[in-house]
């Protein structure tokens, strides 16, 4: 790995940034020969922090395929951030899949063991640690995730788990295979790199000394909520994020007293529903008139893959820059590792 060009980032995060859009081919290298036996009609997905990222993000794609290809029947991905699987994961036909960068996570392991001992189906998705064990232990089938790095962070590591697992859809008969397409717009993304980073330095400085807050419209509420995450652990400064119309209704009205500094950004398609298209050019004069900076940040690409993408690639840069703004090495998360050290005392 090239070494960074800022000291303060000493695990090069640039580099693996710059690296990302590359672990579209890798992922679905990994699942291409995987196919768990059954019929399935939904699926639960069970992770936190980094390893739930991919979730969202691969729902609102699955959804926007079965517009585009009527063949195929619209099914329900489920997300489970707890210890326990919902109801949903119960059904006999519904396909697990246990995510878990390090393969340690204690939530996820009980759903994994609650999963085997109701004699469910599923998948493990892991670099190796519990996950990979237990999965060999109980013959289910394991995608073994790279890590590319000593350093390297789940939330890093979101290409990996989104390919493999719409690989193993795909291996299912769930969904079309776009496979070829996918590999196409990711090297096409590939291509804005440098603009991405040079938008993302810009967004840093504006955001410097001010807390962000994400809106976007409800299909890319993945997207916002990613934007806020990365912001979170790569600058270690707070953010937060909501949605149109639904904040239009109370929490825009908190700026009228904020009690400290805001910086908006809004993620914009325009193929979102045109009246929620209005709603971002009046919440921007209103907030403007409260004192509160915002940027409507234009959603670019040609299917809802490439905009997810090309979004989070800048939310990548911003954080990053933003992190080098404040003297914060962007790849530790030392505060979450102290906290998992007073849960096992």
């Amino acid at each position: 790995m090239a070494n960074s060009l800022n000291p303060i980032d000493k695990s090069n995060l640039r580099q693996v940034i710059l690296e990302t859009l590359g672990q579209f081919e890798v992922g679905l290298s990994l699942a291409k020969n995987i196919k768990v036996e059954g019929e399935f009609s939904n699926v639960t997905i069970s992770g936190m922090g980094g390893s739930a990222l991919p979730a969202n993000l691969l729902r609102t794609y699955c959804n926007s395929l079965f517009k585009t290809h009527p063949n195929y029947k619209p099914f329900e991905i489920y997300i489970n951030r707890y210890y326990s699987l919902p109801p949903e994961s119960h059904a006999s036909k519904t396909l697990n899949f246990i995510a878990s960068y390090s393969g340690n996570t204690e939530e996820t392991i009980s759903s994994l063991e609650e999963a085997r001992e109701a004699g469910l189906k599923f998948v493990g998705f892991s670099s190796g640690g519990k996950v990979e064990v237990l999965c060999k232990q109980y013959g289910a089938p394991h995608i073994k995730l790279p890590i590319p790095n000593p350093n390297f962070q789940p939330r890093m590591g979101t290409g990996y788990f989104f390919a493999s697992m719409f690989q193993l859809l795909v291996n299912q008969g769930l969904i079309p295979d776009t496979t070829s397409k996918l590999l196409t717009l990711a090297e096409k993304l590939n291509s804005h790199m440098g603009e991405h980073e040079n938008k993302g330095k810009e967004l840093a400085s504006k955001i410097r000394g001010k807390t962000p807050v994400i809106y976007s419209s409800p299909k890319y509420k993945p997207v916002a909520m990613i934007w806020k995450i990365k912001i979170n652990e790569n600058a270690k400064t707070p953010a937060f994020w909501n949605f149109f119309p639904e904040l239009n209704h109370n929490e825009m009205i908190g700026f009228t007293n904020s009690q400290g500094k805001f910086f908006i950004i809004m993620l914009k398609d325009s193929d979102d529903d045109p009246r929620n298209l209005k709603r971002f050019e009046a919440t921007s004069k209103l907030l403007l008139e409260k004192g509160v900076e915002s940027e409507v940040i234009e959603i670019r690409g040609t299917d809802v893959f490439s905009k997810m993408f090309s979004s989070l690639n800048l939310a990548d840069w911003t954080s990053y820059y933003l992190a080098l703004e404040y003297g914060q090495d962007p790849t530790p998360v030392d505060m979450v590792e102290s906290f998992k050290k007073i849960l096992a005392t």
